[in-house]
């Protein structure tokens, strides 16, 4: 009889081979006081410790191929960033100095404090960021402690066809295993947005996370079926099971192959209407991933990890350094800068961190803050602004709720574009200024905004939460966070339709556009520009040339006259059926 065990999909694919279940231990933290003639032995110690997993993940990064796409090596780059950063490379010393204590105290106070900040952001993605400072902090620890480093555990031909079990993997240890022939990769923990999540979907590793007790359960040599489309993880699968799934796997084969053959081409439904396909990207490195699959540009550039974790505000010529290089990766094609969106209840540089917030998702964040302190919003404008001399980019103001904030942002651009002026520094005086549409008040006053606009870019994760009133983390109340929900689809149709009258265009960034089963529904429902993680982008074009416009239209007008979320989802399913 099989045992079957459900996690999160993170990716397509099926794998079938012997489990490797890693067992490594997490590292013991000792807490105790330094003599203060042995404090500088002792910050020697943390150093060398720190040097060490630098050298790993350099000497990792090393054996990655020349040609690997940029995508998969920006991980590994934002790890050594993380230990080049002065809050691992300075902050736990500062600590050992200040309380006379051991490393591994000091490191784990600081490591609580990093997870702490990034626990709090509003951003469900960002608050993913979590799992890397684990990540790199473990690695230190583990060099502190002189423990078994699982990337030179010489296992080597054992991991070649097999199926890795573990507590959680990094994304350094994600790359060396899949080097090594790793099939498929089950974690116990993780979510769909970390990155060795993403860092799975740009392999094309079957990969299922969050299978919670796994390693309870199964044992190395055990074989295994990893159905990852679905979340599932099969132990002692019959024959019958072993022919379904060996049939998925060539389907799933010839499936890749077909979906790599549209990178060249272009995004058109078969009655002949284009549409565009951009990206969403979080790091300069990324972008060259995204320009690899065929995006026509950057949908949305996040701004946030340039100011978080850090002793002092990013600078303009730091700001303007990270932009341009996202600019000259896309190689003429547009990118779409978001301003900051965090809140104020961040500490940031040497702004100290406001009260907390009853509520911080409806308090001081984003556009708000930035209008509060045009100390840090001015020189991020004035960066934006710099970096559009070098290629079409777009500025995208987060969070907006009303007109009033609105006429002061474009009243800041303004002011900045003279002072730039009055300079002799070149920028484009041309270019768009744009708003998300991710409060409900932005959606019902969208006709208002849009005449003070260049676009529009729906963020549907936000927009979603704030109209149900669901925080789709919370596990007491997240299968009440619906997108199928009535509301948020006439709030999606009135906001298409106010760009559409003011002529302006609209685009989509939230998780909704990267979903290939939303495809068909939001087609049909206007919209003609999508920005999506760039794994999924390939998935989404598939939909769009299988499409027809004119079917679509009518399907949908079917859809909006639905008043419940079952029934929308009956009609999608079959808008979405084989035609």
């Amino acid at each position: 009889m099989s045992l079957v065990l459900s996690g999160i999909s993170v990716t397509r694919g099926v794998a079938i081979g012997k489990s490797v279940v890693l067992h490594p231990d997490q590292p013991e933290i000792s807490e105790h006081t330094i003599p203060r003639p042995l404090l500088q032995e002792e910050v020697t110690r943390y150093r060398v410790a720190l040097r060490k997993a630098r050298q790993q993940l350099h000497d990792i990064r090393k054996r990655i191929p020349a040609d690997t796409p940029g995508d998969i090596t920006a991980f590994m780059d934002a790890h050594l960033l993380m230990l080049d950063d002065g809050v691992l490379s300075e902050a736990p010393v500062k600590i050992m100095r200040a309380r006379q204590c051991n490393a591994e105290w000091a490191l784990k106070l600081q490591r609580d404090t990093l997870v702490r900040v990034v626990e709090e952001m509003d951003d469900p993605y960002l608050r993913t960021r979590r799992d890397d400072v684990d990540h790199v902090v473990n690695r230190i620890l583990r060099n502190l402690q002189g423990q078994y480093d699982p990337d030179h555990d010489g296992r080597g031909g054992q991991l070649r066809g097999a199926i890795l079990i573990a507590a959680d993997v990094s994304p350094a240890e994600t790359m060396l295993m899949h080097q090594q022939g790793i099939a498929a990769v089950v974690t116990e923990y993780g979510g769909p947005n970390s990155h060795t999540a993403i860092l799975a979907r740009s392999l094309g590793l079957p990969t299922v996370v969050g299978v919670h007790q796994l390693r309870r359960y199964l044992r190395s040599g055990e074989p295994l079926v990893v159905d990852a489309e679905n979340g599932m993880v099969i132990a002692g699968a019959d024959a019958g099971e072993l022919v379904y799934y060996r049939r998925r796997q060539r389907e799933e084969r010839r499936h890749v192959a077909e979906l790599n053959k549209l990178r060249e081409r272009p995004a058109v439904t078969r009655d002949g209407h284009a549409v565009t396909l951009m990206a969403n990207v979080e790091l300069p490195e990324e972008a060259t991933a995204a320009r690899r699959l065929g995006a026509a540009g950057v949908g949305l550039f996040r701004t946030e990890m340039l100011f978080l974790n850090r002793e002092t505000l990013p600078e303009e010529d730091e700001q303007y350094e990270a932009y341009l290089r996202v600019v000259r990766a896309m190689k003429g094609v547009p990118v779409t800068i978001r301003t900051l969106d965090l809140g104020a209840d961040k500490c940031l540089g040497t702004r100290p961190r406001t009260p907390a917030a009853s509520n911080p998702a409806l308090g001081l964040r984003a556009i708000r803050w930035c209008l509060k302190d045009p100390g840090m919003f001015s020189p991020q404008i004035r960066a934006i602004l710099r970096v559009s001399a070098h290629g079409p980019v777009r500025m995208m103001i987060p969070m907006l709720s009303g007109e009033g904030e609105l006429l002061q942002a474009l009243r800041l651009i303004s002011e900045e574009k003279k002072a730039l002026e009055r300079e002799g520094i070149r920028f484009d005086p041309a270019m768009p200024v744009g708003g998300m549409i991710e409060v409900p008040a932005a959606a019902l006053a969208a006709d208002i905004l849009a005449r003070h606009l260049d676009f529009f870019s729906i963020g549907t994760n936000d927009l979603i939460q704030y109209t149900l009133a669901v925080d789709r983390l919370d596990e007491e109340v997240n299968y009440l966070y619906d997108p199928l929900h009535p509301a948020i689809l006439r709030l999606i149709q009135l906001t298409i339709r106010a760009g559409r009258r003011a002529g302006i265009p609209v685009a989509m960034c939230g998780e909704m556009a990267g979903d290939p089963y939303y495809t068909r529904l939001l087609l049909g429902l206007g919209l003609r520009e999508f920005s999506m993680f760039p794994a999924t982008l390939l998935e989404v074009k598939r939909v769009i040339n299988g499409s027809k416009l004119e079917t679509l239209d009518r399907d949908v007008r079917r859809v909006m006259r639905s008043r419940s979320s079952a029934r929308v989802t009956a009609l999608i399913d079959e808008l979405n059926r084989p035609r």
